[in-house]
C-alpha cells in the first residue's frame, strides 16, 4: 500500500513539474510562433536607446542587444519590434502581454525584483549631477539652497534624498516625467542640477552643461520580463552571458562609447 502511494505520489510530481515546463516552454514558444520580439524600450536615451531623428530609427546598446536575444530566439537579429515605454508604462505593458522584454536602462532593486524576473547585470553605472558650465556648482555640496530634477517613477529619487540627508544640505527634488523636460528646466535654469545615470547624463552633454566628477549609489541594469517567465529569462541569461565571454558585450560598449 504505501509502495503504491509512493508511486502515485511521484506521477502527480511528475506530471506537475511537466505542466511547468511546458508552460515556461511556450513563453518562449509564442515569440517564435509570432515571429517577432517585441522589446521595451527608451527612446530619449543617447547611446542607449534612442530614436535618430536623422533615420527614424531607435538605435542604441540596448537596441543591439534586443537584436542579439531576437537572433539566438528567433533566428534573426532584425525581428525585434522596439516600443517605447516609460517608467509609468513598463510593468503594465508586460503584465497585459504587450511586451515581452524591457530593456530600458532599467535598474535591478530587490523591490523591483518582486514585480519583475531580471536578468543578470549587462552594464553597471552610478547617479551623477549635470549642471551649467557657468553655474557656480562644483561639487554637490553647493547644491544648498537649489533644486534638482529626476525622472519619474525612478530610483534617483529615493538615492538622492538619502545622499543629500548624508551630506546634510537643503536641496529641492522635482520630478519630470522625461529626460529632455529635466534638460530643458536645467537650461532654462528652473534647476541647479539633472540628476540620473551617468550613462544618460552623457547623453545630454553639450556646449551648455558639464558632468560633475561626484557620482553616488552604484546600480546595474538588467533584462525584465514577467515575474513568472523563469525559462525566458534563465534563456536571456545564457545570452548575456554568452555575448560577455565571446568579447561581443565589450564590442558594443566600445561601439556606443559607454
Amino acid at each position: 500500500m504505501k509502495k503504491k502511494r509512493f508511486i502515485a505520489a511521484a506521477l502527480i510530481i511528475a506530471m506537475c513539474c511537466l505542466g511547468a515546463c511546458s508552460g515556461g516552454e511556450k513563453q518562449i514558444k509564442d515569440i517564435q510562433d509570432r515571429g517577432v520580439l517585441r522589446v521595451g524600450v527608451k527612446v530619449d536615451v543617447p547611446r542607449f536607446g534612442y530614436l535618430n531623428p536623422a533615420t527614424n530609427e531607435v538605435e542604441g546598446l540596448e537596441i543591439d542587444i534586443a537584436r542579439a536575444i531576437a537572433k539566438d530566439i528567433l533566428g534573426d537579429e532584425n525581428a525585434v519590434r522596439p516600443i517605447n515605454i516609460t517608467a509609468q508604462t513598463r510593468a503594465p505593458m508586460l503584465d497585459n502581454g504587450e511586451i515581452d522584454l524591457v530593456i530600458a536602462t532599467f535598474t535591478i532593486t530587490e523591490e523591483r525584483k518582486l514585480s519583475f524576473n531580471f536578468s543578470s547585470s549587462y552594464y553597471t553605472d552610478e547617479l551623477g549631477y549635470l549642471v551649467l558650465r557657468d553655474s557656480p556648482i562644483s561639487r554637490p555640496e553647493d547644491l544648498d539652497g537649489n533644486s534638482v530634477g529626476v525622472a519619474q517613477a525612478s530610483t534617483a529619487k529615493t538615492a538622492f534624498e538619502e545622499e543629500r540627508d548624508h551630506m546634510g544640505v537643503d536641496v529641492e527634488l522635482y520630478e519630470y516625467a522625461s529626460y529632455p523636460e529635466i534638460k530643458a528646466a536645467l537650461i532654462a535654469g528652473d534647476i541647479g542640477a539633472f540628476i540620473g545615470d551617468k550613462s544618460i547624463l552623457y547623453g545630454y552633454l553639450d556646449d551648455n552643461c558639464i558632468l560633475l566628477d561626484d557620482g553616488f549609489n552604484p546600480q546595474q541594469y538588467g533584462v525584465a520580463c514577467k515575474l513568472d517567465n523563469d525559462v525566458l529569462a534563465a534563456r536571456i541569461d545564457d545570452i548575456l552571458l554568452m555575448l560577455e565571454e565571446s568579447g561581443e558585450l565589450s564590442a558594443l560598449y566600445e561601439k556606443w562609447g559607454v
